[in-house]
């Protein structure tokens, strides 16, 4: 199908002998004896590669069919023709969007190689523009593709976590459920703290793990119904190491293992491994602290029943500053009792969603 060409000029005997030099080219002209004709053979919805206007024209001149146009006709280049006199007019549309000018007279070679280079750079944009459509479409298509897979292998990190989980709790049965408990109170607390949804993924995750170090204590340490002598109660203290050491092996937890590594300091610098202090300890791991605090108190142990969130909320106050951080304690202590006892409920109703793995309930 050959080109469409719209050529523009108030004086008839012009167009017919641009239009003849055209079609005898293999063009199809459409001729338009004013800028105004013009729009409206444009906006009846012909279409047309190329435009070729008289510069000077009564009721709408060249620039004037030029501005009209060349926003809702973007793909159209627009040649101008004029007289040699007009010349700084010509240049100014150029500035305004025009792709070229001819200078009256003009021999049809130069017509000819004018409108050729015009549709050229036409078709050249056109190609460039759906070349970039569909590499953005490609590269959507592949994101979308590469999102879904990370889904995936998240999950399956998630699902691996949760085994590692479930062994622990056969390994020590005196703190079952603890970990997913845990896990639930840390994210309530980072949500309060207005954390972003990534990093508490990050905090949930080491929460979940920070006992995963205890696989590495002996039974006999670990499950001990006395008081553990001094030795003993050294290994013990070792898990935080041990556990550090087994998930800072899995890339992508990383972060994650600074919180098991550092889950048993304390705000004051009197915890263990490295005696850490204040901002020194991992955000993570100040808010697991208080969470932890809070389940310890509230379950049962075999040396003494469940206590009331009343007396975990004393016991945390009483150690802000010390075993805790108090901007945190702070905001725990502004959260009401019914968020742990729905979290609680959860764990005990079995309906425990790999919190996170998300970061955040619903």
């Amino acid at each position: 199908m050959p080109d469409r060409i719209l050529v523009v000029d108030d004086e008839e005997p012009i167009r017919e002998i641009v239009a003849s030099m055209l079609h005898t080219a293999g063009y199809a002209c459409k001729q338009a004896g004013s800028g105004m004709e013009a729009l409206a053979v444009l906006t009846s919805g012909e279409e047309f590669e190329l435009m070729l206007s008289d510069l000077m024209m009564a009721d709408l001149d060249g620039i004037g069919l030029l501005e009209r146009t060349k926003e809702r006709y973007p793909d159209m280049p627009v040649v101008m023709v004029t007289a040699v006199h007009d010349i700084s007019v010509a240049l100014a549309a150029i500035r305004n969007g025009a792709y070229d000018y001819l200078l009256k007279p003009f021999e049809r070679e130069q017509l000819l190689n004018t409108v050729s280079r015009a549709l050229e750079n036409r078709r050249l944009k056109v190609e460039n523009r759906i070349y970039q459509t569909n590499l953005e479409s490609l590269v959507k298509a592949r994101t979308d593709q590469l999102q879904a897979a990370m889904t995936n292998l998240e999950r399956s990190y998630d699902i691996t976590l949760e085994t590692l989980g479930d062994a622990l709790d056969l390994k020590d049965r005196e703190t079952e459920g603890h970990s997913r408990r845990v896990t639930l109170f840390t994210i309530a607390i980072a949500q309060a703290l207005g954390l972003p949804r990534e990093q508490i993924t990050v905090i949930a995750r080491g929460a979940f793990l920070h006992d995963i170090g205890k696989i590495a204590i002996p039974d006999k340490i670990l499950n001990k119904p006395g008081k553990l002598e001094h030795d003993e109660m050294a290994i013990m203290k070792e898990h935080a190491y041990h556990g550090y050491q087994i998930v800072k092996k899995i890339p992508f937890l990383s972060e994650a293992a600074e919180i098991v590594y550092s889950h048993q300091e304390r705000f004051d610098g009197t915890g263990y491994p490295r005696g850490l202090k204040g901002e020194q300890i991992p955000l993570g791991a100040r808010i697991f602290s208080v969470a932890d605090t809070l389940d310890a108190i509230t379950s049962d142990r075999i040396y003494r029943p469940a206590q009331t969130l009343q007396a975990a909320r004393a016991e945390i106050l009483k150690w802000s500053g010390r075993q805790f951080d108090p901007e945190i304690v702070k905001v725990f202590l502004d959260m009401p009792d019914k968020i742990w006892q729905d979290l609680r409920s959860e764990i005990d109703g079995q309906t425990y969603r790999a919190a996170y793995s998300t970061g955040a309930r619903g």
